[in-house]
C-alpha cells in the first residue's frame, strides 16, 4: 500500500466520508448531553467541561477527517475503524489488501 489506495477504494471512501463525519459528530453530541446533564457538577463546571470536550474533539475531528485526499485516505480509514466509526460491513467493502492493512494496524493498537 505504499502507492496509496486503489481507485475503487478511494471512490468508496469518498462516499463513506460524510457518513463517518456524521457518526463522529453524533458521538460528540451524545457526550455533550451527558456532560450537560451531570447534576453532580455546577453549571460552571459543566460549561468548562463542555468547552474542553469541544476543543479536544474538534482537534480529533480535524485530524481524522480534514484534508480529504487520496494520499491521506488510508490513515483516515484506519482512524475511523479504530474509533469504531467504520462498520465491519463497510470495511469489508474495500479491497482485501486494504482490509488486511487496516485490521493489522488497528489490532496492534488494541493489543
Amino acid at each position: 500500500m505504499t502507492q496509496g489506495i486503489t481507485e475503487s477504494d478511494w471512490k468508496l471512501f469518498r462516499k463513506l466520508h460524510p457518513v463517518l463525519v456524521e457518526r463522529f459528530c453524533e458521538r460528540i453530541l451524545h457526550e455533550l448531553d451527558a456532560v450537560s446533564a451531570d447534576d453532580a457538577k455546577t453549571f460552571h463546571q459543566r460549561y468548562t467541561d463542555i468547552y474542553k470536550l469541544i476543543e479536544r474533539r474538534d482537534k480529533e475531528l480535524a485530524n481524522a477527517f480534514d484534508d480529504l485526499r487520496r494520499s491521506s485516505a488510508l490513515m483516515q480509514i484506519i482512524a475511523s475503524y479504530g474509533r469504531g466509526l467504520l462498520t465491519e460491513d463497510e470495511l469489508n467493502g474495500f479491497s482485501q489488501e486494504l482490509v488486511n492493512v487496516v485490521r493489522s494496524l488497528t489490532h496492534e493498537r488494541h493489543a
